[in-house]
């Protein structure tokens, strides 16, 4: 095959893979934007707010260190769910029922139809779990939409690499004599004998 076919297949499967990768790395940005946007819409809208600074709320040993950097602040971000599903309502719900989940005591309260305390905690777990999971999901669309920005980045910038090869490969092009050839088996050469 001849060198300049040769590096004209190449640079053109280079420039096909930069406009693949471009477009690629377009979609994983809108991915990005629609999940960033919706997670912040949808918590905004909830109007969920973090113990302001000062709160004793926040003097727990098991909250505090993880919400004093958010105090007063709305809830708006993936990050931001994480630590008051895990942090603030998680804690809050160990001291319901003695740590028990809402299963746990679903099946007592069940078992005891007129304990109305029972019937109470059932109602309080089954609120703050919901809740807690709710935040956790709007973690896991924040996080996803967070790798999404990371694949687009990194689609751009090996669609880069990729142009700069192209370009590479197209003025390579122009400098090979067209007698070159690419994947040629070497011939040998025979020893000339030289008279004595």
């Amino acid at each position: 095959m001849s060198r300049r076919k040769f590096d004209l297949v190449l640079s053109l499967v280079g420039v096909v893979l930069t406009f693949v990768l471009v477009i690629g790395g377009g979609l994983a940005f809108w991915g990005y934007s629609f999940a960033s946007n919706k997670v912040h819409s949808e918590l905004a809208a909830q109007k969920i707010f973090f113990p302001p600074a000062g709160n004793e709320a926040l003097a727990d040993p098991a909250i505090g260190p993880y919400l004093n950097r958010y105090a007063g602040q709305q809830l708006v971000t993936g990050t931001q769910a994480q630590a008051y599903a895990d942090h603030f309502i998680a804690v809050h719900l160990k001291g319901v029922a003695d740590g028990k989940t809402y299963a746990e005591v679903s099946a007592l309260s069940r078992a005891n139809p007129d304990d109305q305390a029972l019937a109470g905690q059932v109602q309080t777990l089954f609120r703050g779990e919901t809740l807690r999971g709710l935040l956790l999901n709007a973690y896991a669309f924040g996080k996803f939409g967070e790798i999404a920005l990371l694949g687009a980045i990194a689609m751009w910038a090996l669609a880069g690499i990729m142009l700069v090869l192209s370009f590479l490969g197209f003025w390579h092009l122009r400098r090979v004599t067209p007698a070159e050839q690419v994947f040629a088996p070497a011939v040998e050469r025979m020893p000339v004998a030289v008279p004595a």
